[in-house]
């Protein structure tokens, strides 16, 4: 069963994710995509994780649906999409529709938490989806159930330095709702989920220039001043928390043991 304040459908789609807010992104980010680096971001890291065509995957966070089409379009990988806003899955599906992808690609409503698929996937991939659940140890360990065995996850998320936070940044995670961790915080969650091979990357300094550079487009966007002048204000405030150490970007890969298999309650000795 899911926290209280663990995101919720309803929660998203009335505040963060309004359609409105959600095309906006997709301004910034181009097209199809919702998360930091956009489309480039995306294949840099589906190329990390090195899977043969026909391989699966669950997109969890699928947002419109970018990076599950890049996958199937450039990598020959079936996906699986989920995503608990259902402002952005339909626009996604309504792109899907378009692009003739839909033998490899489903999208569809989906609590990760409330996952039950055992030993489905080859690989996990989430984009900067995590900071919106709080239970990290049962999501952790449903994803781990989901995957095959010697399957992989990777993820990008939003993740924090050590407290005391700044006021402005502790408002900010108060406001949206987030639950953040420090990069060396999610490792040992994934640790104690009993994945093996688990790479902790901080990746701020790649976030910092993503967030310049999306300043630059948001400048050139053809919107309303006033918009304009709030979206800037927030990357700015973005970029300010960001070069104090408060926010931070992590990027994560870890697997699962060849040996493991089974349901999220499945324990491991050790030795």
């Amino acid at each position: 069963m899911t926290k209280p304040n663990d995101a919720t459908q309803d929660f998203l789609d009335s505040s963060q994710y309004q359609t409105q807010s959600i095309l906006q992104y997709e301004a910034i980010y181009g097209e199809d995509f919702v998360s930091p680096g956009g489309r480039a971001m995306a294949v840099e890291m589906i190329e990390r994780l090195q899977l043969a065509p026909g391989a699966s995957v669950l997109d969890v966070g699928c947002g419109l649906g970018g990076s599950a089409f890049v996958m199937a379009s450039e990598f020959g990988l079936r996906v699986d999409g989920i995503d608990l806003s259902k402002n952005m899955l339909e626009i996604a599906n309504r792109k899907l529709r378009t692009r003739g992808l839909s033998d490899q690609v489903r999208l569809e409503w989906g609590d990760c938490l409330q996952l039950d698929r055992t030993d489905s996937y080859d690989a996990i991939y989430s984009r900067d989806v995590f900071l919106h659940i709080h239970d990290k140890t049962r999501l952790f360990s449903v994803l781990k159930a989901a995957l095959r065995a010697g399957g992989q996850l990777l993820f990008t998320d939003y993740c924090c330095g050590p407290k005391p936070w700044s006021a402005d940044f502790t408002a900010y995670v108060a406001n949206r709702g987030y639950c953040l961790h420090s990069a060396e915080e999610y490792s040992s969650l994934l640790a104690q989920a009993g994945f093996s091979q688990v790479v902790a990357e901080d990746a701020s300094a790649r976030f910092i220039e993503i967030l310049r550079s999306d300043l630059d487009r948001i400048g050139a966007l053809e919107i309303e001043q006033s918009v304009r002048d709030g979206l800037e204000r927030s990357w700015r405030q973005k970029l300010a928390r960001s070069s104090t150490g408060d926010h931070r970007w992590g990027l994560f890969t870890a697997v699962k043991r060849p040996c493991d298999s089974g349901s999220p309650n499945h324990t491991e000795e050790t030795t």
